[in-house]
C-alpha cells in the first residue's frame, strides 16, 4: 500500500480501545515497519500500572521521548512506520510531533461499556481495568488542528483499518511533510 509519502501513524486512545490489534493490522497491510509502544515503558512503570496506580507525567515524559526517537530514526531511514501511544494528551501529542512531519495521528475511540468489557476480557496485560477512569479522564481528544483522524473503535478491525487507509490516500498535503 502506496500512500504517497512517508508517514508514521500514531495510533493512539485509552487502554482497551485496540491500538494493538489496529497497529498490527495497519503495519500488515502496508508492509510499514511497527513498534509496540508499551514495550518502551520501564519496568517500574509497568508495575506501577499493574498494581492499579496511574502514571505521572514524570513517569511518561521519557517514555514519550523514546517513541519520539523511534519516529526520527524511521524519518531519518526513509521509512514509514506504525506505533502504538496512548498519547492521551494535547501536550504528550506535541512532544511526538516536534520535529516530526511525518506524524500522524490515528485516534481510536470506543465508549466506556465496550472498553471495559474489552478490559474485563483482557489477558496477560500489565494495564488493569481499574485505570480506564483515569485515562478517561486524562484524555484530550484529538483536535482539528492536528494532523490525523478520529475513528470508530467498536467495528471490525477491516473496518476501521479501511478507513484509516482511506484516510491516509486523502489527507491534503502539509507544509514540510516529506514526499
Amino acid at each position: 500500500m502506496d500512500v504517497e509519502r512517508q508517514t508514521v501513524a500514531v495510533v493512539m486512545g485509552v487502554s482497551g480501545v485496540g491500538k494493538t490489534t489496529v497497529a498490527a493490522e495497519l503495519a500488515r497491510r502496508t508492509g510499514w515497519v511497527s513498534l509496540e509502544g508499551d514495550d518502551l515503558h520501564t519496568e517500574a512503570s509497568r508495575r506501577r500500572m499493574a498494581a492499579g496506580r496511574p502514571l505521572t507525567d514524570d513517569d511518561r515524559w521519557p517514555w514519550l521521548r523514546r517513541i519520539a526517537d523511534w519516529i526520527g530514526e524511521q524519518e531519518s531511514a526513509g521509512r514509514s512506520g506504525v506505533v502504538t501511544c496512548s498519547a492521551l494528551r494535547r501536550s504528550y501529542r506535541d512532544l511526538l510531533r516536534a520535529g516530526h512531519p511525518c506524524v500522524w495521528f490515528v485516534h481510536l475511540v470506543a465508549g466506556r461499556p465496550v472498553l471495559a468489557d474489552r478490559l474485563r476480557r483482557r489477558r496477560g496485560h500489565y494495564m488493569p481495568a481499574a485505570l480506564l477512569t483515569s485515562q478517561l479522564d486524562t484524555l484530550e481528544e484529538l483536535q482539528p488542528d492536528e494532523p490525523g483522524i478520529a475513528v470508530p473503535a467498536d467495528r471490525d478491525t477491516a473496518v476501521v483499518v479501511d478507513q484509516v487507509l482511506g484516510a491516509l490516500r486523502s489527507r491534503p498535503a502539509l507544509p514540510g511533510w516529506p514526499g
